[in-house]
């Protein structure tokens, strides 16, 4: 009998090995194929999707940038020299505002499928803005409930807080209170606590001063290291009712 070294013994396992799985890929190609034509399909889809997103957030974004351009256009006649270049100018604020919700509304029309860029909830916010200030007071108060129900908090608080003003301008003291109390408890970067507060004890200046000036002497000791804001407090307990 022929004597095997170590070297072929091992050169024939590695060929058994191989042939086993050629036969197993001749057997399973099939399923094989499959398999990889979905993981390419996957990663794919995913590819293309971001691809879409990044495209719909820069398009939406562009949108919104135009229609904050309307909002904040300069109201009235101008002389020369006292506009920059290219800034748009209305003869009337209800002019400005019919022009900038249809804007808004446009961006929440266009790019409201999901995924939904964070463009449309801002502008879904200054639609609510755009309502109250041209008097809608039903529509103002629909839509900023809507907004102030979001996931975002920074634009939900501002949507709040918003949404309290429209209260307090139908006579509604204490449903704004609330919401100026909810936001002082939580706090966000676009309404801090002082700004909270600060509203509600506004909301109060006509109708119970004593509880406003409690609010605004709270509100000095705790932020008596804000020299501005604690100039705007002692002004505002200085014209208080007695």
């Amino acid at each position: 009998m022929a004597h095997i070294s170590r070297r072929e013994l091992k050169q024939d396992q590695l060929q058994t090995t191989f042939e086993e799985f050629e036969e197993l890929v001749k057997k399973r190609y099939k399923d094989i194929v499959t398999v990889v034509g979905i993981l390419v399909a996957v990663v794919g889809l995913a590819g293309g999707l971001k691809l879409y997103m990044d495209r719909q957030e820069v398009a939406a974004n562009l949108q919104l940038s135009i229609a904050l351009r309307t909002f904040g256009a300069y109201v009235g006649p101008a002389s020369a020299g006292t506009l920059m270049p290219g800034m748009q100018t209305f003869p009337t604020a209800r002019e400005k505002y019919q022009k900038a919700l249809k804007q808004f509304a446009d961006v929440v029309q266009k790019f409201s499928r999901y995924p939904q860029p964070r463009a449309v909830t801002i502008a879904r916010y200054h639609v609510g803005l755009c309502q109250a200030q041209l008097g809608d007071h039903d529509a103002a108060t629909k839509t900023l409930q809507e907004v102030a129900r979001d996931s975002d908090r920074d634009i939900a608080s501002l949507a709040q807080f918003s949404l309290a003003g429209e209260l307090l301008k139908g006579g509604k003291v204490e449903e704004a209170v609330r919401l100026y109390q909810e936001l002082a408890n939580r706090p966000t970067s676009t309404v801090p606590e002082a700004t909270a507060r600060l509203a509600m004890a506004d909301a109060y200046r006509a109708t119970q001063p004593a509880k406003a000036r409690g609010i605004y002497q709270e509100l000095e000791k705790k932020f008596s290291s804000d020299p501005t804001l604690a100039q705007v407090l002692r002004e505002q307990i200085a014209t208080l009712a007695q």
